[in-house]
């Protein structure tokens, strides 16, 4: 038993059977605890696989973030057969489009998703935690919760919101028992960054500026979060975590 161990305890991830969620899953597997995954698509054999080596459980449950119907009652589902200890906001959506032609359509959809079911999802899982006295909540913010980036203006203002979101939530909850934190990630080898990953051009760019000499991958969050749902960070309240290989310090 460490400050780290999470054995016996039940973590809720959204978009955990991909990228940087199949990353936070397969960390809190290997910490000690079952995972509740939601997403739109199946948990990868590779995961359950990873699970079942462990001695470990990932549930799935298909969930829609757009849908705030959907999203509550697939989380009351979950609330009546677990008892949710860690609560990890990972998934999210970005377009992109010059600001000036940004479609409205398109920046509710990235509100919705990236915010709004982050929010809900917090109330849902949140009240609980509270009323036991014990939780940890974790966002996934983003670099530019801090910078501007471009043609991404909706994927920027929700990703800032979250870092608000977090600090506000963690005013009302810290004092009582419930962490609510948010890791920012830098440039990942994933899915979502695919365009910058195909653009040699930016990703020269983007790569000489990265002082750890590489771009992170999934294990690089999987094991902050597990940090930060973990006993070590019983202190760590209302922090927006960079993981980005010091990217912002550049």
């Amino acid at each position: 038993m460490t400050a780290f161990d999470l054995t016996g305890q039940v973590a809720a991830v959204t978009g955990g059977g991909r990228g940087l969620g199949a990353g936070i899953t397969s960390a809190l597997l290997e910490a000690g605890a079952d995972v509740v995954v939601f997403g739109r698509s199946g948990v990868p054999t590779e995961l359950t696989d990873h699970a079942a080596a462990l001695g470990r459980q990932v549930h799935f449950y298909p969930m829609d973030l757009a849908d705030p119907a959907q999203v509550e009652s697939v989380s009351r589902e979950v609330l009546a057969a677990h008892r949710v200890d860690i609560l990890v906001n990972n998934a999210g959506t970005q377009d992109r489009h010059p600001a000036v032609d940004f479609p409205l359509e398109a920046w509710d959809a990235v509100i919705n998703v990236n915010l709004r079911s982050v929010f809900q999802l917090c109330q849902l899982f949140g009240r609980p935690m509270l009323e036991r006295g014990a939780g940890k909540v974790v966002n996934l913010a983003s670099l530019l919760s801090f910078q501007g980036g471009f043609t991404v203006p909706a994927y920027a203002a929700s990703k800032g919101a979250v870092a608000q979101l977090t600090k506000a939530l963690c005013n009302e909850w810290a004092g009582q028992g419930v962490n609510v934190n948010a890791v920012a990630p830098g440039y990942m080898a994933t899915e979502m960054n695919a365009a910058l990953l195909a653009d040699p051009h930016r990703l020269a760019q983007l790569s000489v500026r990265i002082p750890a000499g590489r771009w992170g991958n999934p294990e690089d969050i999987g094991n902050v979060v597990v940090f930060l749902a973990s006993q070590a960070a019983a202190y760590v309240h209302g922090q927006v975590l960079a993981v980005d290989g010091g990217w912002l310090a550049r």
